[in-house]
């Protein structure tokens, strides 16, 4: 749960507003909501969120000219557009105003949960540890460097975040979607089951060719256990 991580979602539409704050909330994060900028500054000053999602078209000042004023005076709080806009030039001009990252509605929950979590990860609102380490296996984040008896095995990013998803998950089953969303992110949609397989194996081939270690297990009807 994320309960000290705070996010401002300014929107003038108030289902989709009600809709962001209930998704965000079921994940853990403290959400404040807001149908225009007006007393957002305010807030931000008292409050100081990890993360906002700001809609481009609202009444009175237009979004992204909103999150440039904020950067001109200082404020650098990650923003993620919300935006019907979706041609190139209008997401261009909304980076350019500071914006990090654009959703286009309409959207999914799952892609709005995604993106707001791959954001606070690298502004290190999300804090990761340094050193993961399970029976002869070492994984040192800071480096995404595997040791297995001190001694460095070569994995590629996909792998390593494979392994890291496990190895926070020690003896959990997890799900094959479970895995798609932790690992491969908003690109996992066009990730079938078997893919999953074979990255599994590809990453157990490297850790564990001789099956020594034995840390993978099918759990049947749901995915797989790393213990």
């Amino acid at each position: 749960m994320h309960k000290e991580i705070e996010i401002v979602v300014i929107e003038d539409e108030e289902d989709i507003l009600e809709l962001i704050e209930y998704h965000l909330g079921k994940e853990g994060y403290t959400v404040t909501g807001f149908l225009s900028t007006d007393s957002v500054e305010q807030f931000i000053e008292e409050e100081t969120p990890s993360l906002m999602i700001v809609d481009r078209n609202l009444p009175g000042m237009e979004g992204s000219e909103f999150v440039a004023y904020l950067r001109k005076v200082g404020y650098d709080i990650p923003v993620i557009f919300l935006t019907a806009k979706d041609k190139d030039a209008e997401l261009e001009e909304g980076f350019e105003a500071g914006g990090d990252d654009y959703i286009c509605k309409p959207f999914s929950s799952r892609e709005l949960i995604l993106r707001v979590k791959a954001l606070l990860k690298r502004s290190g609102a999300l804090k990761t540890y340094k050193l993961l380490k399970y029976k002869l296996l070492t994984l040192d984040m800071s480096k995404n460097h595997l040791l297995i008896e001190k001694k460095e095995v070569s994995l590629t990013n996909l792998e390593f975040k494979l392994l890291e998803t496990f190895m926070q998950h020690i003896d959990q089953a997890l799900t094959r979607d479970f895995l798609r969303d932790e690992v491969w992110g908003v690109d996992g949609e066009g990730v079938n089951d078997n893919a999953v397989n074979v990255a599994i194996n590809r990453l157990k081939n490297k850790i564990d060719p001789q099956n020594e270690q034995n840390y993978f297990h099918p759990v049947w009807g749901v995915g797989y256990k790393f213990s």
